[in-house]
């Protein structure tokens, strides 16, 4: 099946389809990084029928190029093309177009922003928001629904954290949610409470299901995909792995395909309930290759900003060890499933304890055979907190470690009090299981984070935050070299889907994927990484993105 898939795109997938037909293109006048190892950096390079046709000196890629369109790079670099490993590209388009709350330096300012957004879009409807993060908040705590009922009483609020694991919603909610101090925790989930037993507003994890908030309409999704779509290939993305999909959210970038309005390609990993017949039939891609739907996405545990990773001790900063999202036989069934349709699975897994039962779960669906489970290329999402005994494990078993450098340089900042000195060891370990031998790809779980490649590129690179800080042992030894940082943007990210063949370099008659940014990653200062921009965006020999 994964034979039969790449031999899909390549005869397919790579050249553009309908309205979106590639150029041939000759690209030069900047440095131009192949990811080649016997070619690392050239002059030129030539794209015919959507592939790379020559990488070289000048001008011989003169000669090779014929009539192609020129391309001057004006001193901007080219790199192969950059592929978010881990993203939720409905959650980026919906963010665009609901109140975006990231970057709110305080629980003041949020509930400003929530008063002005209200008088801006007045009505009865829930009023629905996304990206506060309190960790760096002046006031040192949790907002509640007091805050939010302060500004907006008389419609109902619901507000998610920027991890999206939780929610914070005002007094109106919790009423038409039928929330009560006398309403139990749902498994897997936490209603927070005052020292009266009240709910506080903040619901956790599998408590987020208690309120009901209208799903987006079908022309609203549309426009969410293409915002999005749109949004990654401006910041320099060729490529998306868009994590716990909808089927419906499938329907809809396979249309944007067929009608040429869709610019990156997108590997799709289905939640669990919208998977349909993937977990019998195995992976497919539509008939342009740029919408493929690899496998199935699961949690297991929470997200370590609101304390629901779950560790094998308690948090240092407050009680308890976590949540587990999903019951362990759900989890064994489907990774049995999985192994007959070839599916890959994606586990998200933040704390020690929640690698540690993924990985458990992995050897066991292979029954203790590493050969077959590290052909299968499972993933675990985010491996963000692991036991040095479990770094090994990675490797030796094949499991891909899909990770998110800027998670890093936002955690930094209350990471060490949730998790102790000790524990920081085996924190966002990026060089320790690059070390071990284990494959390692990363992305930006927007829009938990911004969705810049560029910040990803620097969080791997310098491991700061973007004001220059990091706090004393902040594992600055698990930094990577810019040539490991670019694998894991680009190489990483195609193996992780199996399409190694096809993506990853620019090696000759592979896609034409190009990546241009305004400054050469490989030799400017780390400041000027996080402040630079892209210039232009090639996919399968198209130019779907040029700055102005």
């Amino acid at each position: 099946m994964r034979r039969q898939l790449a031999s899909l795109a390549l005869t397919a997938g790579l050249a553009l389809s309908g309205a979106a037909q590639a150029a041939d293109l000759l690209i030069f006048g900047g440095p131009i990084y192949t990811g080649v190892d016997a070619q690392p950096k050239v002059e030129a390079l030539v794209v015919k029928d959507g592939k790379v046709a020559f990488t070289g000196p000048l001008p011989e890629a003169r000669r090779a190029a014929g009539k192609a369109q020129a391309i001057d790079l004006k001193g901007a670099a080219a790199y192969p093309g950059f592929v978010d490993a881990h993203a939720h590209l409905m959650g980026v388009g919906l963010r665009e177009m609901t109140l975006n709350l990231e970057g709110t330096a305080s629980i003041a300012q949020m509930t400003a922003k929530v008063k002005a957004w209200s008088l801006a879009h007045p009505g009865p409807e829930v009023l629905s928001g996304r990206g506060w993060i309190e960790t760096h908040y002046p006031e040192k705590r949790f907002p509640d629904r007091a805050d939010l009922d302060a500004v907006v009483s008389d419609r109902p609020v619901v507000l998610g954290r920027s991890d999206g694991h939780a929610i914070l919603v005002n007094s109106k909610m919790l009423t038409l949610a039928g929330i009560t101090r006398d309403t139990p925790d749902p498994a897997g989930g936490q209603i927070l409470r005052d020292s009266k037993g009240e709910p506080t507003g903040l619901l956790v994890d599998n408590a987020k299901a208690l309120v009901k908030v209208p799903p987006p309409t079908e022309a609203q999704l549309r426009e969410a995909a293409q915002r999005a779509a749109d949004l990654y290939a401006s910041r320099g993305w060729t490529g998306m792995h868009s994590v716990s999909v909808a089927a419906r959210d499938v329907e809809i970038l396979n249309a944007m395909a067929a009608a040429g309005t869709l610019p990156i390609r997108v590997d799709n990993f289905m939640d669990l309930s919208s998977q349909g017949t993937l977990l019998t039939t195995g992976p497919s891609a539509d008939p342009t290759g740029l919408v493929r739907v690899d496998g199935i996405k699961m949690y297991i545990d929470g997200a370590l900003g609101s304390r629901g990773a779950a560790l094998l001790a308690p948090y240092d900063d407050a009680p308890g060890t976590g949540l587990l999202l999903t019951p362990p036989e759900v989890v064994a069934k489907t990774l049995a499933a999985a192994r007959k349709s070839k599916a890959q699975m994606a586990i998200h897994a933040i704390g020690d304890r929640g690698n540690r039962l993924v990985l458990d779960a992995f050897e066991t669906a292979f029954d203790g055979d590493p050969a077959q489970l590290r052909a299968a290329r499972w993933r675990i999402e985010h491996a963000q907190v692991i036991s040095p005994n479990d770094i090994p494990r990675f490797a030796d078993n094949g499991v891909i470690a899909s990770m998110q450098p800027s998670h890093a340089i936002g955690d930094l900042h209350f990471a060490p009090a949730r998790l102790g000195e000790a524990r920081l060891k085996g924190a966002y370990a990026w060089q320790a299981l690059r070390t071990s031998g284990a494959h390692l790809a990363a992305g930006t779980d927007a829009p938990v984070e911004k969705g810049d490649p560029l910040i990803e590129f620097y969080a791997a690179t310098y491991r700061h935050d973007l004001k220059g800080f990091a706090g004393p042992n902040w594992g600055l030894d698990e930094v990577l070299t810019r040539p490991q940082a670019l694998a894991m943007l680009t190489k990483g990210a195609a193996y992780a889907v199996f399409r190694e063949k096809d993506l990853g370099d620019l090696a000759v008659g592979k896609a034409a994927d190009i990546s241009v940014f305004s400054v050469d990653l490989m030799t400017a200062p780390f400041p000027d990484i996080a402040k630079a921009h892209a210039v232009m965006t090639v996919v399968g020999g198209k130019v779907v993105y040029r700055a102005k």
